[in-house]
């Protein structure tokens, strides 16, 4: 086609064009390390699709909440169930936007070469710490739902004070690295960070008596300025379909 009706066409096309890049958004995700993994497989997509852009910040739940207090914006977070439940009450959220997404407990990591630790049951796995030399998790100072989780349970198994003189607290990252590192025989984590680390073998869940679980849950910020690409982007991590990426990172519905 050539003269009048081609420039015609190509001028509809280019204003096409501009349009979609004109309502492309750039979206802001906060989110906790346990739930990164999954964002980082969803996201790509989602950007293909929707022409948006995604940044993700992640960092411990309690590192999060502090950055909001200091006056850090959002477009959607991903939190525990409960924080955000308290930013809904402060309205830094909107309460009708939290969606569960998924839960998680925390898991055992060793040495690629190391054998398999017992920790099927709850004595086992206290004797399988006592044991250790040294024991890599998440500093409860941190804000780190994990590391504060194992200090509970650590107390109920009566071994507090023996795994604080071997402990080796890990202030961000999985804390699977340390072993892959060297500096410990054990990291206890959350099981989907464990599995970030593909130079260490994940070994299992805590035992059921003693297991903690997570339910980390979405929400849109109550000033997004990018409200529908906010809401499509929660829509897509919510996805029921996300059950084999889930499964794979460690991760079970909620």
């Amino acid at each position: 086609m050539t003269g009048p009706a081609a420039r015609i066409l190509l001028s509809l096309g280019l204003m096409l064009a501009g349009t979609a890049a004109a309502s492309a958004a750039d979206i802001k995700l906060m989110t906790t390390g346990a739930f990164r993994p999954v964002a980082q497989d969803v996201i790509p997509a989602f950007e293909k699709q929707t022409g948006n852009k995604v940044a993700i910040v992640s960092d411990t739940a309690g590192a999060l909440i502090r950055r909001l207090r200091a006056g850090e914006t959002f477009d959607v977070i991903v939190l525990t169930s409960d924080g955000l439940d308290a930013l809904a009450d402060v309205g830094t959220v909107t309460g009708d936007s939290i969606t569960p997404l998924a839960r998680v407990g925390i898991g055992v990591a060793v040495s690629l070469n190391a054998p398999q630790p017992d920790i099927y049951s709850v004595e086992a796995f206290r004797q399988t710490l006592l044991k250790a030399r040294r024991i890599a998790y998440m500093d409860p100072a941190t804000g780190s739902t994990s590391g504060n989780a194992l200090v509970q349970i650590f107390q109920a198994l009566g071994i507090s004070s023996e795994v604080s003189r071997k402990a080796v607290l890990v202030r961000s990252g999985p804390a699977g690295e340390a072993v892959a590192r060297g500096d410990a025989d054990l990291a206890l984590q959350q099981a989907s960070e464990l599995r970030l680390v593909p130079t260490v073998r994940f070994a299992g869940l805590l035992p059921d008596a003693i297991q903690v679980y997570t339910t980390y849950s979405g929400a849109i910020s109550a000033v997004t300025h990018e409200q529908e690409a906010s809401t499509a982007l929660l829509a897509a991590l919510s996805d029921p379909g996300l059950a084999p990426v889930l499964k794979r990172r460690g991760l079970e519905a909620p």
